[in-house]
């Protein structure tokens, strides 16, 4: 088994991983949501569609402080690819979080790691899986 997440999702693969001691393939993830989100309190909007509307609750902050984990058990068994050019999250923050597994810092890119394809040969290798020739 291995999960993979990028941003808020890699905080998720972090815990799930930490839980199940499974691998994992963290994309710029996300370091401390609950700080980040906590200012978000409220009536957002959506960022793919600016006229649909949300609530987002105090309690969405709380759950994101209950699923923290400290140091990974085995982070050797984790794989993060994390971008300088990162517009969203800091990438000092995402590289000092997990010491001891690979990390692949890479100048420049984006949020979104739009040249993923790139680096998904390292990834495949990294959760014992081969690409379909």
């Amino acid at each position: 088994m291995a999960v993979m997440g990028s941003s808020l999702g890699g905080f998720y693969a972090t815990w799930l991983a930490a839980r199940r001691g499974c691998k994992a393939v963290l994309l710029n993830p996300a370091i401390d949501p609950a700080r980040d989100l906590a200012k978000y309190i409220g009536e957002q909007t959506a960022w793919h569609d600016p006229s649909e509307r949300f609530h987002f609750e105090p309690e969405f902050v709380d759950e994101l402080r209950a699923l923290e984990v400290g140091p990974m058990p085995h982070p050797e068994r984790v794989w993060a690819l994390i971008a300088k050019g990162d517009e969203v999250l800091d990438w000092r923050e995402m590289t000092a979080r997990y010491p001891g597994s690979h990390q692949v810092v890479m100048e420049g890119g984006d949020h979104a790691i739009s040249n993923f394809e790139t680096y998904l040969p390292q990834v495949l290798e990294f959760i014992d899986l081969q690409p379909a020739p």
